[in-house]
């Protein structure tokens, strides 16, 4: 057991708490008991390295222990000078010591020999395939054939390199998961405050409403559920909106269950109570809101007041009373009621979260975050304290002095005209739009990402895969096996969390912090003597890190600098030659404000500070930035002759009335408004079998695919059941443990039923992460996946298992002690693309027809016909309101866009 730091230690608020890990003065020389040893008292020695966690977007900060008697890392905890998670960890952080010792990982450069996805492959050089690559590269960017890179990430888990890298490329080649995990919550976030994530207050509300399935068990899970616990035990209370029973929702005052899809539906009602019963702030909304601009275009004759706003503004939720949301949405009666109560009586600390769920589940879900953010409005708790704040207010991102020009490139293979207000490229869609429009991607590079398996449709993807036509050349850049690497040209092992050089910052509370990701192997060399120039030769195996790799691949791309590239990775001091790390991260860290003086008070240089520490609070700007006086008159006017910073839009205000969107062809979006889902209960016949399919929530304890190699995660959680409300169960004769199909519009998924009153009537849940395939023995995550058939005729697919998971040898004695043998069903590849018109966010949630299985039906079977993906992508695209906008545009100028091009690149 950790000795205790002392009980003074920041962040611990009473004696019984858990001690959180060493105090930094200890690192050097941390003392623990053996305790396999006992009875004997044997210590163990080690030397404490702080990195960061690569196991979702949190960014926690890690501590690896390593055994100073072998040089090798024993163990991972939490680091307790990160100011996000404090020293604190969920599951998946200790995990990484399963990902580094797993016997199966990738441990050096493979290339294909024999047809793409056939299943063989030879080791290379990291020489030979940098050369490979970068020649390719450097002739397509010579060739003026630019728009065939394309780099798709899965979780970036670091901040800026890459987007740096690809700016100096001059390549519109970055493509993102986005618009499979958040796009249509973006977009409501970014039309109504010029931010597109919210970064609530947890730790100081005194009432928090999630909506999400569910954020505070995945995505930033374990900073956020800390400061939640701490405003519950402090005396906020709590709101759960979720169809499903959540973790989240088992610690709320109340779970609120709606029909998936309506949840606007219940918001607007909760803003129609405010307003009819004058329960709003004023004040707040005269300042800060655009309601004349509302005025203007829908009331030109009328009073030019507030309260003529707030007038119309109820008369246009009319229609939304408690019990229209009571029966639209099949909640409790006094729902709308409790919720209008908690907001008013929390006034400016009140605060909320929305990320996936019906935002991603759903038609027209970005007006979910639209109507939240109506509330806010509504209440003034926008910017205060236990309020919600802009993302960009409580995230920090530095970079080094020398930033590359912006391109002049628009790729319609990320950015086709269709989806004019996409949030962000419409990666799920690249099989589709290089069919339709005859193109190619000569260079791919799929990092930490694994599209077969996650996106929709991945049948699509693999038909894609299988023609040099459409991807030349695709490069896997991941620290294991996974279903799309099968058809890679190349695999590439990158290094796991303790294994690069990465900075990140989350905007994981009202504060702003950088972390610093390193090589714990390479840092512990150094401390121990040696002078390290390289990861390479640190890590296990020949793995390398991302960072040294992308420089040594621009170097090979611009060898002689003739493309003008390369000088944005060259070493300051010997001109020519490669940046090392030390070089490149010396100048990311001179630049964050405050490090350079911290730093000098402890005699140290900004990259020995991060070293040390492993993460830095810069110091926080403070809430109401809205409010800072703008002294150049660039501001709002909110009293004649006072100019304020106001927001990020075009108003500068948070614009309730979004004119936007009805200058681009969506007039029924200027206001938060709903719009009924693809799966609302009036599309559905329940009695003939018909069911509203949730394929999106998350547990707490795995990692998208990285999990397959944690096997105490696997240990935890290794299947994915249908959860069947009891009443529908009765109606199929369903009970816990048997077969069922769920036919979706492309196929079928074969799932084990468990029946539970944690879930809605007339709606089905199956979770992700699960029902990993590998086609091939020996290609990894045998105690996590298993081995399939796959049987073709046409556009047809079955995916039949042929082995589940199952005790296996290998230099881990943990692998034979594996007792399951079922690994779930991916049902995402029976799902058709169905792209929002509006934010182009995937509506994951299907509308599904419940049957019995068959005779011959098998756990884990996947039947798929692309030929009808094809059609349904087809008919989504119907909905679209393509490019030009006003004045030609492809876009509109004031919007997002990661990498954004120069203003003449949005023009036809």
């Amino acid at each position: 057991m950790s000795q205790s730091p002392d009980e003074s230690h920041a962040g611990r608020t009473s004696p019984w708490e858990l001690a959180i890990g060493p105090e930094p003065e200890q690192w050097d020389d941390w003392v623990e008991y053996d305790a396999e040893a006992w009875p004997e008292r044997k210590e163990n020695h080690y030397r404490c390295i702080p990195t960061i966690c690569f196991n979702c977007e949190s960014g926690c900060g890690l501590l690896a222990f390593v055994d100073k008697s072998s040089g090798e890392i024993a163990k991972f905890e939490g680091n307790p000078l990160h100011p996000g998670s404090r020293g604190r960890l969920c599951a998946k952080g200790p995990a990484t010591i399963n990902q580094v010792n797993d016997s199966e990982r990738i441990l050096k450069p493979m290339k294909r020999k024999g047809p793409r996805g056939g299943g063989e492959w030879e080791e290379v050089s990291w020489e030979e395939a940098v050369a490979d690559i970068g020649a390719r590269i450097g002739k397509a960017l010579r060739e003026e054939r630019h728009d065939e890179i394309m780099y798709h990430v899965g979780r970036p888990g670091e901040d800026h390199f890459v987007m740096r890298m690809l700016q100096a490329w001059g390549v519109d080649a970055h493509n993102s998961h986005t618009n499979v995990c958040s796009a249509s919550a973006r977009l409501g976030y970014s039309l109504s405050f010029g931010a597109d994530r919210p970064s609530p207050d947890y730790a100081n509300a005194k009432f928090i409403l999630l909506i999400s399935a569910h954020l505070e068990t995945g995505h930033y899970f374990n900073p956020h559920a800390q400061r939640i616990i701490e405003a519950k035990n402090g005396g906020a209370r709590i709101a759960v909106v979720d169809t499903r029973l959540s973790n989240t929702s088992t610690h709320a005052d109340r779970w609120i269950s709606p029909w998936p899809g309506s949840e606007a539906a219940m918001l607007l009602a909760v803003a129609r109570l405010l307003l009819t019963s004058g329960r709003v702030d004023k004040e707040f909304m005269e300042r800060w809101t655009n309601w004349q601009d509302y005025l203007t275009a829908k009331d030109p004759s009328g009073p030019k007041t507030l309260d003529r706003y707030l007038e119309l503004l109820a008369e246009e939720y009319v229609k939304f009373t408690p019990a229209y949301a009571i029966a639209e949405c099949q909640i409790e009666e006094g729902t709308v009621e409790y919720l209008a109560d908690r907001i008013f009586e929390a006034g400016s600390a009140f605060t909320s979260h929305l990320w996936r769920s019906t935002a991603a589940g759903n038609l027209g879900g970005w007006q979910v975050a639209r109507a939240l953010m109506l509330l806010h409005s509504l209440t003034g708790s926008v910017g205060t304290k236990g309020g919600l704040n802009p993302n960009s207010w409580d995230k920090f991102v530095p970079k080094p002095s020398m930033a590359p020009p912006p391109h002049s490139r628009w790729n319609e293979k990320l950015w086709p005209k269709e989806w004019p207000l996409a949030h962000y490229e419409m990666s799920f869609l690249l099989p589709h739009l290089l069919r339709e429009q005859n193109s190619k991607v000569d260079v791919y590079f799929t990092r930490v990402y694994n599209p077969v398996w996650t996106n929709p449709d991945g049948c699509s993807w693999i038909e894609m895969f299988e023609h040099a036509s459409r991807i030349g050349c695709h490069v896997a850049l991941t620290p294991t096996w996974n279903e799309t690497a099968q058809w890679a040209d190349y695999v590439l092992p990158m290094g796991l969390a303790p294994e690069r050089h990465d900075v990140m910052s989350q905007e994981t509370h009202a504060a702003t912090w950088i972390g610093f990701r390193q090589p714990v192997k390479r840092e512990y060399a150094r401390l121990e003597g040696a002078d390290p120039q390289t990861t390479l030769g640190f890590n296990p195996g020949e793995v390398w890190e991302e960072a040294e790799f992308w420089i040594a691949l621009t170097h090979a791309i611009d060898p002689d600098g003739s493309l003008g590239i390369a000088k944005y990775f060259e070493s300051p001091d010997r001109p020519g030659e490669p940046a090392t790390m030390d070089e490149y991260w010396s100048d990311v860290f001179g630049n964050v404000p405050g490090l350079p003086e911290a730093a000098a008070k402890e005699d140290q240089t900004p990259l020995e500070y991060m070293r040390r520490h492993g993460a830095f609070e810069v110091p926080y700007a403070g809430r109401e930035r809205y409010a800072t006086e703008a002294k150049d008159g660039s501001g709002i006017e909110v009293a004649p002759g006072d100019f304020r910073a106001g927001f990020p839009t075009l108003s500068k205000r948070i614009e309730i009335y979004a004119p936007v969107m009805g200058e681009w062809g969506f007039d029924d979006g200027v206001l938060p408004t709903y719009q009924r889902s693809q799966v609302h209960w009036s599309a559905m016949d329940l009695a003939a079998g018909d069911r509203a399919l949730l394929p999106t929530f998350r547990l707490p304890t795995l990692i998208h695919t990285r999990s397959a190699n944690a096997k105490w995660l696997q240990e935890i959680s290794h299947t994915n059941p249908l959860w069947v409300n009891p009443l529908d169960a009765d109606q199929f004769g369903l009970k816990t443990g048997d077969l069922v199909r769920v036919h979706t519009q492309i196929g079928y998924f074969i799932p084990r039923v468990w029946v539970t009153e944690g879930m809605h009537p007339g709606v089905v849940a199956c979770s992700h992460h699960v029902g990993r395939w590998r086609m091939f023995s020996g290609s990894g995550a045998v105690g996590a996946s298993s081995l399939v058939d796959i049987e073709r005729t046409g556009s047809k697919f079955l995916f039949r298992a042929k082995q589940g998971a199952r005790p296996f040898d290998s230099s881990d004695p943990d692998s034979k002690r594996v007792f399951w043998k079922e690994t779930g069903v991916n049902q995402n590849m029976t799902f058709p693309v169905q792209p929002d018109p509006a934010s182009g966010m995937h509506c994951w949630h299907q509308k599904v027809n419940i049957k019995l299985a068959q005779d011959g039906d098998r756990y884990g079977d996947i039947s798929v016909d692309t030929s009808l993906s094809r059609e349904i992508y087809e008919q989504w695209k119907e909905g679209t309101r393509p490019a030009p906008g006003p004045g030609g545009l492809r876009r509109p100028l004031h919007m997002h866009r990661p990498l954004r091009p120069t203003d003449d690149a949005y023009r036809f």
